[in-house]
């Protein structure tokens, strides 16, 4: 008996929320309780028609028919008259209150702005779509006809404005233009009739997607054995929707509907007696417990939500074997299993065919779980994969052997499925680091992984930017000595460091570290370079997200110039205009500044490395003198006042910058030559 204790109460609604969820996500079937698909014999006898069925177009048939009608339709406009008309007035007073120019010139300008209204002016938007090409007509409700008007001559408000600034190029106009603000009596007068097209769409809609014909009260639908074919499974559809109308209750499926909520609680209950009685150090922790429930119930409403929207090959596509998967990586093979049968027989509920389900994920699950019994390297997880393939196709094979007698009908494409599902299993590497993050483990796994230089992102950097390549592997190199130094996360540091410049792949050129020869910035000016420069954190970004890098990484590639600016270019911008006020905001890295101690070790790395490279002096007091100037210039700029580095922290990184900069760039012995002998 649970005694009565606030993780008493927690388990309690755990336990309730946990049903709530599930209930909640069960798929609603009809009342006749059909489990059929398309290409699966119907497993029912003779049905007939017990009344008329409209037979509608199957689902990838209006679907086409759709997309024909959207890519014809041609939609309707209308002449907003009042916009022309106040404006031509508003333009004939302000043209006679300026007194500037005579009134022939006045008509002049009132009958071109007449014209332009005459032949439309439009929205941005459609005048878009017509100079592409995509609207060469537009249709005008005339009386009660729709008629096509050409759309050549239509403009928009711009160039409306320059159609007029054509016609009279004399300086003079131009000052009229400005002085009565010509631009403001300029406004789309042709307008999409919303309301109008949308009525006529949705006609042609009706009249395409028409029933192509009826089944008659009493004739044959299917029989026993026979496929159900895209135009049957659309007319048992029909069949379900209009049973349902006509009776005007969803009694027998409220019923159902309660029969699984009792089925789903019986499940969960047992889970939780196994859990208590054999599992009593997991049943204690809350935490623990939460994960193990929460996995159940999160993974039994996502295979709910996959079989709505896709509930043929769902059950093949699905990879169900996940669960047990992550459940032995956590915890053991025993309570593995218990839940793969608690979310089998979950599933089972709303699948078309339950038996055939509950007897293939068995396998599967067995499988899996006696093959991965602890998942500490990738192969383990290929192997357990193959595996796996192997039990769906070998089960798969007999029970439709065993359904059909024959090897002749089984549906091959199901294989492909299968291989689908397999794949999606190379996801559990992941979803075991997320769900160690999610519930306050710790793992290096995932970091170290990253850190592997034949990565595709990290190739790619060494290929296209080979010096870009080198500096990182050396600020990573000194990033992580340092944050050995004051304790920081030096797997986190390595990482970050060897992708903080992964935005240079788009312009490699443009940095000095990839260069041979020519300096590209030479042609261009100094806020030109400066923004060429400052994309390459944006573009990292970019490629960040692409490759799906953890945040952490991406704070690195965001942090490590911080707000700090491209002070090559904006001092030489502000030497070329010395009576001049520089806006310094083009000249400024995105940021944020630095929040961690990580990133902070990372920016005065990347600067201090990069500096080293153009030192002529490598003596000990050049170097030093090199990081002190760096590291206190970053800090007087306010670069770390988000970082919680302490200034012993910051002493101890420049003595660490110090002695593994003079130990890189230590002096070499010259090896003498060997004395030739006569």
């Amino acid at each position: 008996m649970l005694k009565f204790s606030k993780k008493g109460v927690g388990r309690f609604l755990l336990f309730v929320a946990a049903i709530a969820v599930i209930s909640y996500f069960i798929p609603r079937e009809s009342d006749q309780n059909l489990s059929y698909a398309v290409g699966k014999p119907w497993p029912y006898s003779l049905m007939t028609a017990p009344f008329e069925i409209p037979i509608n177009l199957d689902s990838a048939s209006a679907a086409k028919q759709r997309d024909s009608i959207d890519r014809a339709f041609i939609p309707i406009y209308k002449r907003d008259n009042a916009v022309a008309k106040e404006n031509i007035a508003n333009l004939e007073q302000a043209l006679s209150k300026s007194g500037q120019v005579s009134t022939v010139l006045n008509r002049q300008i009132v009958g071109a702005v007449r014209e332009l209204y005459a032949e439309g002016i439009v929205d941005n938007d459609t005048y878009h779509k017509i100079r592409n090409g995509e609207m060469p007509n537009v249709r005008f409700i005339v009386g009660n006809v729709a008629q096509l008007s050409p759309t050549a001559e239509m403009r928009s408000v711009r160039r409306a404005y320059a159609s007029i600034d054509s016609l009279f190029p004399m300086p003079y106009a131009h000052i009229i233009f400005d002085n009565v603000k010509l631009s403001q009596y300029l406004n789309p007068n042709v307008v999409c009739d919303t309301v109008e097209s949308r009525r006529m769409l949705e006609q042609a809609y009706l009249k395409a997607l028409a029933p192509v014909g009826v089944v008659q009260k009493g004739e044959r639908i299917i029989d026993r054995g026979e496929k159900v074919t895209p135009q049957i499974y659309e007319i048992l559809k029909e069949y379900e929707h209009l049973q349902q109308s006509r009776e005007g209750t969803v009694k027998s499926s409220d019923y159902r509907f309660a029969g699984q909520i009792v089925i789903a609680t019986l499940l969960l209950l047992y889970f939780y007696a196994f859990l208590s009685l054999f599992r009593q150090r997991t049943f204690a922790d809350m935490r623990r417990l939460l994960f193990i429930v929460a996995a159940v119930a999160v993974f039994t409403l996502v295979i709910y939500l996959v079989l709505v929207t896709m509930p043929t090959i769902g059950v093949y596509v699905m990879p169900f074997t996940l669960l047990p998967i992550i459940i032995t990586t956590f915890y053991d093979s025993r309570t593995a299993m218990f839940a793969h049968l608690v979310e089998t027989m979950l599933c089972a509920m709303v699948v078309p065919y339950p038996m055939e389900f509950i007897f293939l994920q068995f396998i599967a699950g067995m499988t899996a779980i006696m093959t991965l019994q602890e998942l500490s390297r990738r192969s383990q997880l290929v192997k357990c994969a193959l595996l796996v393939l192997l039990a769906y196709v070998v089960t798969y094979s007999a029970l439709e052997v065993v359904d059909k007698g024959t090897i002749q009908d089984i549906d091959w494409k199901v294989f492909l499925y299968f291989g689908m599902n397999v794949l999606f299993l190379s996801f559990a590497y992941i979803f075991i680091f997320l769900i160690e993050k999610l519930f306050g483990f710790t793992s290096t796994v995932t970091l170290v992984e990253l850190t592997d230089v034949n990565t595709p992102l990290l190739r790619e950097l060494s290929e296209k930017c080979p010096g870009t390549f080198q500096h990182s592997l050396q600020v990573s190199n000194l990033a992580a000595e340092a944050a050995h130094v004051i304790g920081a996360d030096v797997q986190l540091v390595r990482a970050g460091a060897l992708y903080h410049d992964i935005g240079k792949i788009d312009n490699p050129a443009f940095f000095t570290e990839n260069q041979r020869g020519e300096n590209p910035h030479k042609a261009l000016s100094p806020d030109v370079s400066a923004k060429i420069i400052i994309e390459h954190v944006t573009n990292g970004l970019k490629r960040a997200d692409k490759a799906k890098l953890p945040q952490v990484i991406k704070d690195f590639i965001a942090q490590h110039h911080g707000r700090g600016k491209a002070k090559y270019f904006y001092t030489m911008m502000c030497n070329a205009h010395p009576d001049e006020e520089i806006d310094p905001a083009p000249y400024t890295y995105p940021g944020p500044n630095p929040n961690s101690k990580e990133t902070s070790i990372l920016m005065m790395a990347d600067a201090t490395e990069a500096a080293s490279r153009s030192l002529t002096d490598h003596s000990d007091s050049s170097i030093a003198a090199l990081v002190n100037r760096i590291i206190d210039s970053q800090i007087a700029d306010g670069l770390f006042k988000d970082s919680p580095l302490s200034f012993r922290d910051v002493e101890k990184i420049k003595s660490c910058f110090i002695s593994r900069l003079c130990t890189m760039y230590h002096s070499r012995i010259k090896y003498p030559e060997a004395v030739k002998k006569n």
